[in-house]
């Protein structure tokens, strides 16, 4: 935190005065420059002075922070959490947190408190909650519904990431509530945002026919206000529900709209999510292996940079291996497969926690009985918090192939 005198000397050199320019006629070059170090206090007619000749208000210059200061932390803060720089995560929180018990109005405060608490999460403490709850108030007294839902979504992915489903979506739904009940008006890109966070937790926890209603109007939403950036992942899911109720005629027809999504934005995220799922179909739904990896070998062009694309690349191929006989490769190419620690959906962790059971089948038909029940048990343990789909129901069937022997 800065003295009087660092407040000054910062204000008069942002505005490129020297030392004698901003002294003018009130006060000596030497004076000036003894206030800036801290060896004299000004009257409070040289602060007046001093006040209108860096454009501020007195009471800037007194406060212990000033609002520019506050400002222009934040503005560094909100860079950092932009680039998603996590090596200087810490270097963020250690300047803000001298100032954590002065922040207690202003939107700028409640900016702050809640980079802070995200920050404090991301970083593995634990004081991140009462934090979070300051900036919500402060929010909400100032009736910032965009920022105050903000921060009950964050709470409520929290849980989300440490599989909570239910708890998630409870925190979701309180956080609605609190957002309705309480303003009268709700921007259209946090309500869009509150749809597709309970159509994704709705999912997570198989109130399916809710979810998918509410994937619906979402969708209709997102057409109706001319908002597009949460629909691609509306989509995805409800690909994925398509897939899972063998519902070929809506798989059609959300892989259309994806690919239309995908030229649109110019995303090519979008074309390669769709080659991939319908190799994923023919996998572990039609069991058409073959098919699968001559569509695997028929990709072409570079595949996005990201790791879903890889990793899904690479399991799709270890699971066609396997339905062709090739069980060394398969085992050798599932053996490769990361989960990424950014997938949370029971939807992304029950396709990935299938991996486990075909190398089990791949280790079985090598003769390693042993590391093969050792991979199914480890499937069926991962899957034992997901919610019956088809994916539990396979590792369930490996388990007990390989426990009749």
């Amino acid at each position: 935190m800065r003295t009087l005198g660092e407040r000054i000397r910062t204000l008069r050199k942002e505005r490129k005065m020297t030392l004698e320019s901003c002294a003018g006629e009130q006060m000596t070059k030497g004076m000036l420059s003894l206030i800036e170090n801290n060896k004299a206090n000004p009257s409070m007619e040289n602060l007046n002075y001093l006040a209108k000749c860096l454009d501020v208000e007195v009471s800037e210059l007194l406060e212990e922070v000033s609002g520019s200061e506050l400002r222009a932390l934040l503005d560094q803060a909100e860079k950092v959490v932009k680039s998603e720089d996590k090596n200087k995560y810490e270097e963020t929180l250690e300047m803000i947190e001298p100032l954590v018990p002065k922040l207690l109005s202003g939107y700028t405060a409640g900016r702050l408190l809640e980079i802070y608490s995200k920050l404090s999460y991301l970083l593995g403490r634990s004081n991140w909650q009462p934090i979070a709850e300051r900036a919500s108030d402060i929010y909400e007294e100032l009736n910032i519904v965009p920022r105050r839902a903000a921060v009950g979504i964050f709470w409520a992915m929290v849980l989300f990431t440490e599989h909570r489903y239910e708890e998630a979506l409870a925190r979701l739904l309180e956080e609605k509530a609190e957002v309705e009940s309480r303003s009268g008006y709700i921007d259209s890109l946090t309500r869009l945002d509150l749809y597709t966070y309970e159509v994704i937790f709705r999912f997570a926890v198989n109130d399916t026919d809710e979810a998918t209603r509410l994937m619906n109007e979402a969708i209709r939403y997102s057409k109706d206000k001319k908002i597009f950036y949460q629909v691609e992942q509306l989509y995805r899911l409800a690909a994925y529900r398509a897939i899972i109720d063998e519902d070929d005629e809506k798989l059609d027809y959300y892989e259309r709209k994806l690919l239309q999504y995908g030229e649109f934005a110019e995303d090519d995220h979008a074309n390669w999510f769709t080659k991939l799922v319908r190799i994923h179909q023919l996998n572990s739904f039609r069991h058409d292996h073959e098919t699968a990896l001559e569509k695997l070998s028929e990709l072409t062009g570079p595949m996005p940079n990201h790791e879903f694309f890889t990793n899904f690349f690479v399991l799709e191929r270890g699971k066609a291996l396997y339905g062709v006989g090739r069980y060394q490769e398969g085992l050798n190419m599932l053996q490769q497969v990361v989960i990424s620690e950014n997938v949370h959906h029971p939807y992304d962790l029950s396709m990935y926690y299938e991996k486990d059971a075909y190398a089990a089948l791949c280790a079985e038909q090598l003769g390693d009985l042993k590391y093969a029940q050792e991979l199914a048990r480890t499937a069926d343990s991962n899957m034992a918090q997901m919610p019956d789909t088809p994916y539990t129901q396979f590792v369930s069937e490996t388990v007990e192939r390989l426990a009749a022997h």
